[in-house]
């Protein structure tokens, strides 16, 4: 399929889907498509404040709109067990996982629990939700857990022997090995569903460059205007909006055609923009044995393990 667009996306009444850091940004827009075919999804966001907010513009975009909010910050351990517990309690199946919410090159800080921000917000805090919340995905007839990736990734690398960053930091590695870790995450649990669960998909996509708030964290929290104004004008001038940065992560969420392990991204020059079709990631994104170790490493660190 060379296009693809909401026209493509079938009917979704009766199903359930969960999106991390679905305030703004790319999840918004996924979120909003999704309730408009009729699915019922969970905003899952940080700041329930600005979960309520997105929410009620959501409903006025898409009048009958079935959506909630849930408390979730990916950085503390505590909180996704919190939401794992509470979503339990009010569903009894998930049809698809939306693994979206980031950060990007931040200056070292660590999570709750200790890890590097980067890699324990959009590796392991995702690692752990979905393993809290395979149960209810293996309960629907079929579903699909979707990571959000980047091209970043290609800069990455996973470093077992400073996984933290403790004895060399730089915010753009540590991102580019976050989201390598976040295709490793897909080619590993796409093996072991397809072993023990084969009605559930793992999936991956990336938006290509798209205009979101994730661009304005980082220069925040280094508190660098040039690098703010530099991103502001870089947004500004090449990238897509999000609108259209979120149409792989649909893709990969909803097409029937699409397959366990499936990666899904711009199809334009660089793929930074144009319809979501399926790309490749590159070698270290394919390497089953960092794959295998990295989940060994994930599971020691969240102490979340997954029942395949």
């Amino acid at each position: 399929m060379s296009t693809f667009g909401e026209q493509e996306i079938p009917d979704l009444s009766g199903k359930t889907f969960v999106i991390t850091g679905a305030n703004c940004g790319i999840g918004y827009e996924a979120a909003l498509v999704l309730s408009r075919k009729g699915a019922e999804v969970t905003l899952a966001c940080r700041s329930v404040e600005k979960g309520l907010a997105a929410a009620d513009t959501l409903k006025a975009a898409s009048p009958g709109a079935k959506v909630s909010v849930g408390k979730l910050d990916l950085s503390d351990l505590a909180s996704v067990q919190s939401f794992a517990r509470e979503f339990h309690r009010d569903h009894d199946h998930l049809d698809g996982l939306i693994n979206n919410a980031g950060v990007m090159a931040l200056p070292r800080t660590l999570t709750a629990d200790g890890f590097e921000m980067q890699l324990g917000t959009n590796h392991l805090g995702h690692f752990a939700l979905t393993g809290l919340l395979l149960d209810l995905l293996a309960s629907a007839q079929s579903s699909r857990v979707v990571t959000v990736s980047s091209q970043a990734h290609r800069m990455g690398r996973i470093r077992f022997d400073d996984l933290m960053g403790e004895r060399r930091y730089d915010p753009w590695g540590a991102y580019g090995q976050s989201k390598l870790a976040n295709l490793l995450f897909t080619l590993e649990l796409s093996k072991r569903l397809a072993q023990k669960r084969p009605h559930v998909k793992a999936i991956a996509c990336h938006p290509g460059y798209a205009a979101t708030d994730l661009q304005r964290r980082g220069p925040e929290a280094s508190k660098s205007k040039l690098m703010g104004m530099f991103m502001a004008a870089s947004n500004a001038l090449f990238a897509q909006t999000a609108v259209k940065g979120a149409l792989p992560t649909l893709r990969a969420a909803t097409d029937p055609a699409a397959d366990n392990g499936d990666y899904f991204g711009p199809r334009g020059p660089f793929e930074s923009f144009g319809a979501p079709v399926k790309v490749t990631g590159n070698a270290a994104s394919q390497d089953a044995a960092t794959a295998g170790r990295l989940w060994d490493v994930s599971e020691e660190l969240t102490g979340v393990r997954y029942e395949l």
